[in-house]
């Protein structure tokens, strides 16, 4: 039987598509910056994004995947427990619909199933409405290709230029597409992360705390560690869309540091909004970030002689100790902007099997092909047990950080934002302050791609210096373009 919802799609899609010229819908204003950053399409609900304009990404979004697709398939579509995703789910449905496309909606979940069930059917593509990290207020649209890849920057602007009424579908679309509900499909990328597992390790005997955001792994996370054998203490743990990400989850770790040390648990995993990053807190409440993570695992890998060339892939944002570390172990680490997708595409081009952000996307390619926060929870935990060490020992044993400090200066001006690198004052400030640390430190200034602020970053030997050019460069930014 069809869901009142498909329904709900068929109906709107029959409207559309009998509109003549129906693919020229864009009346609705768009910003002239592009549309698409670091992650997809993200803004705050009821302004930048809304139910039109989701209807018209759907639309234009199955006009070039199906353009691109060898052969016809359906779209995977996802979301996170937001108030707003119920509403974007519905438009961005029947605009894939009205374009022609049978989609399968999977409701909750965490973005890397989209992409896993994407890359393991015959779909054209996957799409998940979430905003990561950010507040309630704010909601995304992130969309996958076939191979469950970050959807390429040559597709993103094929199809903003639909959205800006650049493009046409170049063919008569003369039919609707379908939509329907397949939540059990869940099942399979849940079975998919446990069983590289399975071969005689279980997680028995260790305490777990999961910190879930109130966000889309709140069933699934629990239920897989728990069928891996740990026991499982969760946090924030129900789909709750007025509190998602607040104060909790991998943006706040304090929560998390405390119930590890109240529960004297072996170690705790923080996820965002759709567990596609995570940030682990070794047995004494001391956080674990993505520099760490990538240095175990890779070591573990380079170990078992799995990991090509002992290469780890990551970003600007790699601490220096980190990098001098690998290095020490013979490890090779190429540096990327900030953005899982520039990860993941320095991957593919080097043939990398390990790649991440110290924010916590982390990419396996033996497992998964994009960030996946439940994934490497479950190798990580997989990780310490094999060594017979606990969290802590491992990490005291790995490398010690250059000391690193990342404010966040709220610019709502986008287009001030994006075009920081043309005030000059910032510029001089920061050339003199690199002047002034020479070989002993960095800085990296940057506009966020999925939040409205200017990321001021300072990493140096000396911890007083990074305290002073932070607070030099933070207050430029602030004066000039905040």
């Amino acid at each position: 039987m069809v869901s009142s919802m498909a329904r709900t799609q068929g109906y709107i899609s029959e409207s559309v598509t009998n509109v003549e010229n129906s693919w020229m819908l864009n009346s609705i204003p768009l910003p002239t910056n592009p549309l698409f950053g670091t992650d997809g399409i993200r803004g705050k609900v009821g302004e930048l994004l809304n139910a039109p304009l989701a209807l018209q990404v759907g639309f234009w979004a199955g006009i070039v995947l199906s353009s691109h697709a060898t052969h016809p398939g359906p779209i995977i579509l996802g979301q996170d427990s937001r108030n707003s995703s119920d509403m974007l789910a519905m438009a961005l449905s029947a605009g894939l619909t009205a374009a022609g496309l049978e989609v399968w909606y999977l409701g909750l979940c965490p973005t890397p199933c989209v992409a896993y069930l994407a890359s393991i059917t015959n779909a054209m593509g996957g799409m998940m409405i979430s905003a990561s990290h950010n507040p309630p207020e704010d909601n995304g649209i992130k969309i996958f290709d076939g191979d469950g890849g970050k959807l390429s920057k040559a597709l993103q602007s094929e199809i903003e230029a639909g959205l800006r009424g650049k493009l046409s579908p170049g063919f008569s679309i003369n039919s609707c597409g379908r939509h329907y509900s397949r939540p059990e499909l869940i099942k399979e990328y849940s079975q998919s992360i446990q069983t590289p597992l399975q071969s005689g390790l279980t997680l028995q005997g260790m305490k777990i705390v999961l910190d879930l955001a109130w966000g889309a792994a709140v069933g699934l996370a629990p239920a897989v560690f728990t069928e891996m054998g740990a026991e499982v203490i969760c946090l924030h743990n129900e789909a709750d869309g007025d509190r998602i990400n607040v104060n909790c989850g991998s943006t706040h770790l304090d929560i998390l540091q405390a119930a590890v040390k109240e529960h004297q648990a072996d170690m705790g995993f923080a996820f965002d909004g759709d567990a596609d990053r995570v940030l682990a807190v070794d047995n004494t409440g001391r956080p674990v970030n993505g520099d760490y993570i990538l240095y175990l695992w890779g070591r573990h890998l380079q170990q078992k002689q799995q990991l090509p060339d002992n290469l780890i892939v990551s970003t600007v944002m790699a601490n220096l100790g980190f990098e001098r570390a690998w290095q020490q172990l013979g490890g090779k680490l190429i540096r990327t902007s900030v953005g899982d997708q520039y990860v993941q595409a320095e991957m593919r081009k080097t043939g990398g099997m390990l790649g991440g952000e110290q924010s916590g996307h982390i990419l396996c390619s033996h497992y998964a092909m994009t960030g996946d926060g439940l994934l490497t929870a479950l190798h990580i935990a997989a990780v310490v047990k094999e060594a017979n060490l606990s969290l802590g020992e491992m990490v005291d044993q790995s490398f010690q950080t250059y000391p690193q400090i990342l404010r966040n200066v709220r610019v709502l001006d986008r287009e001030r934002r994006l075009g920081w690198e043309n005030c000059q004052p910032v510029q001089q400030a920061i050339a003199k302050a690199e002047a002034a640390m020479g070989d002993n430190g960095r800085i990296l200034v940057r506009a966020s791609g999925t939040e409205p602020v200017i990321r001021v970053m300072v990493e140096a030997a000396n911890a007083e210096l990074v305290s002073h050019w932070t607070n030099e460069l933070v207050s430029e930014v602030q004066q000039h373009l905040a």
